[in-house]
């Protein structure tokens, strides 16, 4: 890839974004809403969730997998259990419907849990714990995807790299949001690398003969190993279990099944759970309680509280704009005709 870059600023990468999903297919609030997370991707730093991703949207539009019209449905199931249907949409105006309706659901009770089914993941988790930390609540959240993943002990992909994300509120600061894959190192960041032409670290993954590699490429083909061995094996079935049977959505293997290989999103699940912390035994102090964990660790030399770089980033993109490639923007503008 050439090293030709442009400055752009937030909202201009989002009306990019926006401009060729529009013309691939989808409808202003689908594209909108698709377009704003990549423009937060692409502003705080994780660009394998940026516009890297748009070619996969747009194929998967083209191929007539994702409904670009979708429209979600909010069902309250008991007083503290919803689910959205989405309407085989991409997930992020699902989303955007749905953390509203779970964050009043959670003041509501005190605690509230949210199925996200029919719907086509296709980003990074910390989107929509914001949308909920944001609200002032605790929040949790974990999706699967399709195999890439080996058990710990096995031979063969199974499981989504699935993420599990937690986020903190901070009244009067940033959140602190935790969003880290079940493997070692996200999909996305070995597409990236394989983009890049950059070789992985020692221990990422093996190649389809089970053969441990730092080729990228070689990784794609092959298979992630989960963080920790067995640990991170035992994190990524909760989370099959949790995105999946839990709320009657399927398993990575059984994405994979269905899935017509695009290279968009496979269709699949997403829980949630939501917590006000003034409702569960501490309404004066949690905050203050918390924030003396936080002090404790950044007292020490070389630590940072989850997510502080990408609020670093953050504002230096909406001081300076975010440095696109000038082939990644071609592409793009070709691909919206």
């Amino acid at each position: 890839m050439t090293d030709k870059t442009t400055p752009m600023f937030p909202s201009d990468i989002e009306a990019l974004a926006a401009a060729c999903l529009a013309a691939n297919g989808c409808d202003d609030s689908n594209a909108e809403a698709v377009a704003r997370v990549i423009a937060a991707a692409e502003r705080d730093g994780c660009h394998a969730h940026g516009l890297m991703r748009l070619p996969g949207y747009v194929a998967s539009l083209r191929s007539g997998k994702v409904n670009g019209h979708a429209r979600p449905v909010v069902e309250r199931l008991a007083g503290a259990a919803l689910r959205v249907d989405g309407d085989r949409g991409y997930a992020p105006l699902a989303l955007e419907i749905g953390t509203k309706s779970l964050g009043e659901a959670a003041k509501e009770t005190g605690v509230a849990v949210m199925g996200l089914v029919n719907t086509h993941h296709f980003a990074a988790l910390w989107y929509e714990i914001e949308l909920l930390v944001k609200q002032g609540l605790v929040a949790m959240a974990c999706t699967s995807y399709k195999p890439a993943v080996l058990p710990a002990g096995g031979t063969q992909a199974l499981y989504g790299t699935n993420p599990l994300a937690f986020g903190w509120p901070r009244p009067g600061g940033e959140p602190v949001v935790v969003d880290q894959a079940s493997a070692v190192m996200a999909r996305g960041e070995v597409m990236l690398a394989a983009r890049e032409g950059h070789a992985l670290p020692e221990g990422v993954g093996v190649d389809a003969q089970g053969q441990p590699t730092t080729d990228p490429d070689a990784v794609l083909k092959g298979a992630l190993l989960a963080f920790g061995g067995y640990k991170g094996s035992s994190i990524a079935m909760m989370v099959e279990l949790l995105a999946g049977a839990l709320i009657g959505e399927c398993f990575s293997f059984e994405a994979a099944q269905r899935d017509n290989d695009d290279g968009g999103p496979p269709l699949g699940g997403e829980f949630m759970l939501a917590i006000d912390p003034s409702r569960l035994g501490d309404e004066a102090g949690w905050q203050r309680h918390a924030e003396g964990l936080f002090g404790q660790i950044s007292a020490q030399e070389g630590t940072r509280l989850p997510g502080a770089r990408r609020y670093r980033n953050r504002a230096a993109a909406m001081r300076d704009g975010v440095a696109v490639s000038d082939e990644q923007i071609a592409k793009i503008r070709e691909l919206t005709g």
